[in-house]
């Protein structure tokens, strides 16, 4: 069995958000042991892991870790859009419809009941969602509107000189015109990749980011104690 060598990293913004005490378990071989007497000290100990590391897996489930999910992690390059293409910047104004949109799409997530409250699902993405038209985390929501409502959206963040990372993505019908905003968005800031995640149960998302020339750069599993 390996043993796992962890520092545990508080989780202050969530911690703050959901009313509970969690860490997330940093792996580190020069860190202390991970043993039940480290772990009693948290009301929550969540663990993010590579797929292909099935050694670790079963140590964690030893320790009484429980599989939440499947992650995969995806990037592409940033190809030529039209200039005509208009980018949509939601203000202020539209974070309650936004808010409401996002805690109705974004129900079932690695933050669902039974490890959270049956709401806290929809209130985190309610809540990033606004983050991003605020500027915070995310840089910028984009949306497609139909007339004056609100009928997708998708969130944005530079992570460097060369690469962005979408957030938050959802628009019945609309995904290759999402991705087209990301890209066009991309382009402008001159951003050459687009990263995405995804929950492996999401084989819509999945095939929406595929068929958009994504590659598949890694799996992960997400686990909570």
């Amino acid at each position: 069995m390996t043993v796992i060598h962890a520092t545990l990293e508080p989780l202050d913004w969530e911690n703050q958000f959901f009313q509970i005490n969690s860490s997330l378990l940093r792996f580190d071989d020069s860190a202390p042991v991970i043993t039940e007497n480290r772990l009693k000290a948290w009301s929550r100990v969540q663990a993010k892991i590579p797929a292909g590391r099935s050694d670790v897996l079963d140590s964690l489930q030893t320790l009484g870790f429980h599989f939440i999910e499947g992650d995969v992690d995806l990037s592409l390059a940033v190809s030529q859009t039209p200039d005509n293409i208009m980018l949509d910047v939601a203000g202020p104004e539209s974070i309650d419809i936004l808010r409401a949109q996002a805690a109705g799409i974004f129900k079932q997530s690695r933050f669902r009941a039974p490890w959270y409250r049956p709401d806290d699902s929809g209130r985190f993405y309610g809540q990033w969602v606004e983050n991003a038209v605020q500027g915070r985390f995310d840089d910028q929501c984009l949306v497609i509107r139909d007339g004056k409502d609100i009928r997708g959206f998708v969130t944005l963040r530079q992570l460097n000189a060369h690469e962005a990372r979408i957030g938050l993505l959802a628009g019945p019908g609309l995904g290759k015109s999402l991705m087209s905003l990301a890209a066009s968005w991309c382009q402008r800031r001159g951003l050459s990749t687009l990263r995405v995640a995804t929950q492996v149960s999401n084989t819509a998302a999945l095939r929406l980011y595929l068929q958009c020339g994504a590659t598949i750069n890694s799996t992960a599993f997400w686990l909570y104690r």
